[in-house]
């Protein structure tokens, strides 16, 4: 992403238009359609009354992803209520279908016996609830997954 794509979708994100920009900062909609598209760019000064403004940080501002946004977002309004109501691993086997294929090859009590261990050992070691152990395993997990790509 550009800055001027990251302006418009942070803008667009808090609901205003170039019009009210422009009146907040004390300048015209052309120079905020210009900022946007890259024509050119506005000064520290108005960049950090911007990020005030859209209520982000300034690096938040120059990296501005709405997808990421989004999602964080998502996280945040999520409660155990919810989450109760989502079976994930059916809305994850639409993208990968191994989620949805692998209890009939994969001997899970196998599985389940050493991730138990491993749960319970985060637990006592570092006196970690239930669901935090659980939420450290499965960073771990990533990450070594990640790394060893």
């Amino acid at each position: 992403m550009n800055l001027g794509n990251n302006l418009f979708q942070a803008r667009k994100k808090a609901g205003m238009s170039q019009e009210e920009v422009a009146e907040k900062l004390g300048v015209s909609r052309q120079t905020i359609s210009k900022w946007e598209t890259d024509e050119t760019i506005p000064d520290i000064y108005q960049s950090k009354k911007l990020a005030k403004l859209y209520k982000l940080s300034l690096d938040e501002l120059i990296e501005f992803d709405i997808d990421l946004n989004e999602i964080e977002e998502v996280i945040k309004n999520t409660n155990e209520e919810k989450e109760a109501k989502i079976n994930w691993t059916n809305a994850w086997s639409k993208k990968y279908p191994v989620l949805a294929t692998y209890p009939q090859k994969v001997n899970i009590s196998k599985y389940a016996a050493e991730i138990r261990n491993m749960l319970d050992s985060l637990a006592y070691d570092y006196g970690y609830s239930k669901l935090d152990s659980m939420l450290v395993l499965k960073d771990i997990l990533y990450h070594e997954w990640k790394d060893k790509k």
